[in-house]
């Protein structure tokens, strides 16, 4: 003889149904359902909702209701388990709303300035990039006057053999300096608004006229 349990575990197999996909269709545990199968009677609530279960069970079963509630009176004699819950837990869905958009944009708006901040102090306490395109090292230089360029940053000053050069806006410098017999060596200075330098030094060999 077939239990009521036994009906609707064959009848949910046949349809394909898994407890979860019978959770989901009835709002009853998926818990109560697998008591309901395999007998576990103690772990069901009262027998009024346990009739109720049944009821909404047959119609995706496809299920006999006033037969399967029949079965059920024979198997399950009526009992009362108040600290079972046969409520379905309804879990929180998250929703999107004005005040999560706030405190979204307002930690992607702190991070961006904290960022923003971090990158200007690093640059402001860093040495200057300097790039020296002339002279090269061990140029002959034949005139009185020598030509220095290259590129550093844009806030940054050059100075060379204690000579000052202009820097333009996008950082790029030229300029002629005076050399003497005696000079032999270039030295360019970039200096930093927080006075932060970075230097090159150039060998030249003369061979004034």
């Amino acid at each position: 003889m077939k239990t009521v349990g036994k009906i609707l575990r064959e009848a949910r197999l046949k349809k394909g149904y898994t407890l979860e996909d019978l959770e989901r269709e009835t709002k009853i545990k998926k818990h109560f359902i697998s008591a309901i199968e395999y007998s576990q009677w103690e772990k069901l609530p009262e027998f009024p909702v346990v009739t109720g279960f049944i009821k909404n069970l047959s119609f995706p079963l496809d299920l006999d209701k006033n037969q399967i509630v029949s079965i059920l009176r024979r198997d399950y004699p009526p009992k009362r388990i108040s600290e079972v819950n046969p409520k379905p837990e309804i879990k929180k869905k998250f929703r999107w709303n004005p005040k999560f958009t706030f405190v979204l944009f307002s930690v992607v708006l702190i991070l961006v300035s904290l960022g923003y901040l971090f990158f200007q102090y690093a640059k402001f306490t860093s040495p200057p990039n300097l790039v020296v395109t002339n002279p090269q090292d061990g140029e002959i230089v034949k005139e009185r006057t020598l030509e220095v360029k290259g590129k550093t940053d844009p806030e940054s000053t050059i100075v060379v053999n204690n000579q000052s050069i202009i820097v333009n806006d996008t950082g790029a410098f030229q300029g002629e300096i005076e050399i003497s017999e005696v000079t032999k060596d270039i030295e360019i200075i970039a200096r930093s608004r927080s006075g932060k330098e970075t230097i090159i030094h150039r060998k030249i060999n003369l061979e004034l006229k």
